[in-house]
């Protein structure tokens, strides 16, 4: 017999004092912290206690008894179900202050070194409909809201769109998302009106079965679209549907599709076949082009990488005379960006397909003074590798969320390159590995770059300069 579920308690009139690093409110109660969901900083909510810890609770926000001033009504009628966008409901200014303000509290609380002023954050001229790349999953499990629950008529249970936050299996039917610029509303909903009016099935995750599974839309700035349909095997329904996509839409200018038959949704390890058009598209930053294929990575927003890398690029204050490190280079984007200011740039990074991806860029742009590895960079960064390649006299490094692997951060210090540009993601991982360089560096700069509008994530770059001996 199961124990019953303890029932947690409703507080009335909490006042919600912050913003927090996962897009929930906080507020301060006694001696303990509560985190809530659906609420603003400026808001007097009730909230039910849904998780109790010893120095923390969470909650959502069920009664809203004073509306903040920096409340702002979302555009999406998918608010509060769908696990992107937890801002929208916060005046953009507002944003911005906020993922100011996380970037400071990092380094006050968890770097705890000495730092300069934070730069005012770069804001994201575009607001809504920004990104570059939205991936939308197939389901015949679709999440049914309290009206289609409770409602008498028959219940259409396929979906195409995100999958519901902590629920696997279940995905919530998009009608419009407002991340990416049509015709990725339109491709979307026209793919699941036919696969409806085909009797297509959609992918059941628990039995493993069902034609759809999964479509990416990517779009750049030249106007370039590429589709990437998953399905779990080839057929004439699946090419079928593709001559229907080519032929409605004509602006997909790379039409493709892959065959998973796999447990999990991956298709790095696929091979990828082109439909029709082009196997990639082409972005184009300053007078550099670059090549995105199905399973490349670029920044997710275009315009605002741009901005990141320049201020990578400024921060670095390169002459022309020095050698470069840039490490985890993804697809040598960094260092192709500012290799036409350096005597030379090495780029490691240690997925294979994107090191070849950074090389043909380089080709793409007859960049001829860069070098590319592939491997574990705490592997790669050895004292034989440093001896043949030479020390750098800058480290360009933008690690993935989890930040640098302490190896790497201990071989930088022993390098001691005169400047160090870390480019982050995650400022909380970014202050850690600050704490650990700032026996040999200061910082010296610090500019966060608005990259996800709506949403509370940031990027920071950070320059660091070698200390006087």
């Amino acid at each position: 017999m199961r124990p019953k579920k303890k029932i947690l308690p409703l507080l009335e009139s909490v006042i919600i004092t912050d913003a927090g690093s996962e897009g929930q409110s906080v507020a301060k109660l006694n001696d303990y912290v509560l985190f809530v969901k659906g609420a603003v900083p400026g808001d007097i909510v009730d909230v039910q206690i849904t998780r109790k810890k010893s120095n923390y609770r969470e909650g959502n926000a069920v009664l809203i008894r004073h509306h903040s001033e920096k409340r702002a009504v979302p555009e999406c009628e998918h608010f509060g179900t769908c696990g992107g966008c937890k801002w929208q409901n916060m005046q953009y200014e507002w944003q911005l202050f906020y993922k100011q303000k996380h970037v400071y509290d990092c380094f006050k609380r968890l770097a705890k070194v000495e730092f300069p002023e934070v730069n005012a954050i770069l804001p994201s001229e575009k607001k809504y409909f920004y990104r570059n790349k939205l991936e939308f999953t197939f389901s015949n499990k679709k999440w049914l809201t309290q009206s289609e629950i409770n409602t008498n008529e028959p219940i259409e249970r396929e979906a195409l769109g995100f999958h519901i936050p902590k629920m696997f299996d279940k995905v919530l039917d998009i009608k419009k998302c407002f991340l990416q610029e049509e015709p990725s509303n339109a491709i979307r909903l026209a793919i699941k009106k036919y696969a409806i009016e085909n009797k297509l099935s959609f992918f059941d995750l628990r039995q493993q079965q069902g034609l759809l599974r999964n479509m990416i839309i990517r779009t750049v700035t030249t106007g370039e679209i590429m589709l990437v349909l998953s399905v779990y095997e080839e057929n004439e329904e699946v090419f079928h549907l593709l001559k229907f996509l080519s032929e409605k839409f004509p602006e997909i200018t790379s039409l493709n599709f892959v065959v998973n038959a796999k447990k999990n949704d991956t298709i790095s390890d696929l091979e990828i076949k082109n439909f029709k058009g082009k196997k990639h598209i082409t972005e184009k930053m300053e007078d550099l082009t670059f090549k995105i294929g199905p399973k490349s990575f670029y920044q997710t927003n275009s315009e605002q990488a741009y901005i990141l890398y320049k201020t990578a690029r400024d921060f670095a204050q390169l002459t022309g005379e020095e050698l470069v490190y840039d490490l985890y280079t993804g697809t040598g984007t960094i260092a192709n960006f500012v290799a036409k200011k350096a005597k030379k740039v090495i780029g490691i990074e240690y997925i294979d397909a994107a090191i070849e991806d950074a090389k043909e860029n380089s080709r793409e742009n007859n960049i001829q003074n860069t070098s590319f590895f592939a491997g574990d960079i705490k592997d790669i960064l050895s004292d034989e590798f440093i001896n043949q390649n030479g020390i750098p006299d800058v480290i360009i490094t933008d690690p993935p969320r989890i930040g640098m692997h302490e190896d790497v951060t201990r071989k930088i210090l022993q390098i001691a390159p005169k400047k160090i540009v870390y480019v982050s993601c995650n400022p909380a991982t970014q202050a850690r590995d600050i704490a650990l360089l700032d026996e040999k560096y200061k910082v010296t700069k610090i500019q966060p770059v608005d990259m996800f509008p709506q949403t509370h994530h940031v990027e920071n770059v950070v320059l660091m300069e070698l200390r006087s001996v």
